[in-house]
């Protein structure tokens, strides 16, 4: 099938290239031309057969909404917008009503797998009328992993983004739990190979997992992350988890405690922030802040 795709940044540009390599047609556009298929979002939108689809690759807030508003006077009746970003699903609800409008379907998919997606695949968690998703099917079948898991219809517009956005909580607990960890096994003189723990946890345990995979990676290129400043960034999912949270009455003191332990970084030169900082490198190519 035929697919638009906007934004051509780390994901979006190897995302890009898995739905190629699955055979499908991918017409992209990003405001940097040397990346880009076409020069603007008429032109893409004038290269593709009815009923389009379009999937917006473009970083939250302003930007999705300034995209969508564009192909909302662009698109006919029957096309599709899919927004993979990490807009908040309340984002969502919006463009969906916005676009319903005018008779152009919306549906929303959280996308998890940074730069290693293009070769391990995407895992996909997207809401909206079965009809529209049925849709984008294909596209969503050339993104996600090899075997029967790694995606999900998981409810009505908005639940995609949603269950991202608790996946994305559970993401900073577990970092947080490993950070601390390491931070402890280096602070006492008796454990003499920090490092090596960690790679022995790899196999036989319970706590063995791809993030403990990739802290192995980080310690291998920086065995005490001597290079790394104690910083973190949050994306704003962490945040929005629990605002989430405090509007149902669902306790979340693990991802809570992570979300603040995130701002104590730009306090400090927290230990444990540089072990998160290693790891947000190692999956998703997140930018470090390295000692001066």
């Amino acid at each position: 099938m035929e697919l638009g795709l906007v934004g051509l940044g780390k994901m979006g540009g190897n995302m890009r290239e898995r739905i190629r390599r699955a055979g499908h047609t991918v017409l992209g556009y990003d405001r940097n031309p040397d990346v880009s298929d076409v020069h603007s979002l008429e032109e893409l939108v004038g290269k593709l057969k009815g009923p389009r689809v379009i999937w917006v690759m473009v970083p939250a807030g302003a930007a999705t909404q300034s995209t969508v508003d564009e192909l909302a006077a662009l698109l006919s009746p029957g096309d599709i917008v899919v927004d993979g970003g990490n807009s908040r699903w309340t984002d969502d609800e919006k463009h969906a009503v916005e676009l319903g409008i005018k008779g152009i379907g919306f549906v929303d998919c959280g996308v998890s797998g940074g730069v290693w997606g293009l070769e391990n695949g995407y895992a996909l968690m997207y809401g909206g009328d079965a009809d529209h998703v049925a849709k984008v099917q294909p596209i969503f079948d050339a993104l996600k992993p090899e075997g029967d898991f790694g995606s999900v219809h998981a409810g009505k517009v908005g639940a995609g983004h949603f269950a991202k956005m608790v996946h994305n909580g559970i993401e900073y607990a577990m970092m947080q739990a490993y950070a601390e960890g390491w931070e402890l096994l280096e602070k006492v003189d008796s454990v003499t190979d920090v490092r090596e723990v960690f790679r022995s946890w790899q196999e036989g345990t319970v706590i063995r997992s791809w993030l403990l995979d990739l802290a192995v990676n980080a310690l291998d290129d920086d065995e005490h992350l001597d290079k790394l400043r104690g910083f973190a960034a949050d994306s704003g999912e962490g945040r929005w988890t629990v605002e989430a949270a405090i509007d149902n009455a669902v306790p979340l003191p693990a991802i809570t405690a992570s979300l603040f332990a995130r701002f104590a970084s730009r306090q400090e030169d927290s230990p444990q922030m540089k072990m998160i900082a290693a790891l947000r490198n190692q999956f998703g190519g997140h930018a470090v802040e390295n000692k001066k």
